[in-house]
């Protein structure tokens, strides 16, 4: 093949693949880096990370109705127990804490020993509808839906207890990503987490 027609066919190429770059300004590049972004920061049952094994007292709705939604899951054990208390006699309390089921469903903190969360899937873009740039920072408006579902997540217990995940089960969902133009293109910024 001669020079020019070498020539000719590269442009051919280039022509009928377009000159898109993974720093160019568009909404496949958002959609590519808020999905990146996401696939390693799944969507889980707490804000915070969790310590097992942990008590809560039986009159305690709030925590051991989370608790015996997981545990009827499978992924957290009960135990019932009775426990003194100084003046007012004995009080119930239930022990709980992760199943063999929960450690293999359990993802672990790196940042505190002995913490962690269940996390029940990642954010899947499904369009990115909007976006500003404004030089090397972009926000970019998006829907998406939840993939990779854990089974357990999907029960009604488990939604019931854990409003958070009904939230995050209602599909189409739309959120905001601000992202950052990086050496090998965008890169979603984490928000700072609220305490």
């Amino acid at each position: 093949m001669t020079p020019a027609r070498l020539t000719i066919s590269c442009m051919v190429l280039v022509l009928a693949t377009g000159c898109s770059s993974k720093k160019d300004a568009n909404k496949a590049n958002f959609k590519d880096a808020i999905n990146t972004y996401y696939s390693v920061h799944p969507e889980c049952l707490w804000t915070t990370s969790v310590k097992f094994p942990t008590r809560a007292d039986t009159s305690d709705t709030s925590k051991t109705t989370q608790y015996d939604a997981l545990t009827d899951q499978g992924l957290l054990t009960r135990q019932q127990d009775s426990r003194k208390v100084f003046i007012f006699g004995s009080k119930q309390v239930n022990d709980y804490d992760l199943s063999d089921k929960g450690r293999s469903a359990w993802t672990a903190d790196p940042q505190e020993p002995g913490s962690g969360n269940f996390c029940f899937g990642h954010r899947d873009v499904t369009t990115v509808d909007d976006f500003t740039v404004n030089g090397g920072t972009a926000t970019a408006d998006y829907h998406y839906q939840l993939g990779a579902v854990s089974p357990w997540a999907d029960n009604a217990e488990v939604k019931t207890a854990f409003p958070t995940v009904q939230a995050a089960l209602a599909s189409p969902l739309s959120d905001k990503a601000s992202l950052t133009l990086a050496d090998s293109g965008w890169v979603v910024t984490p928000t700072p987490k609220t305490p």
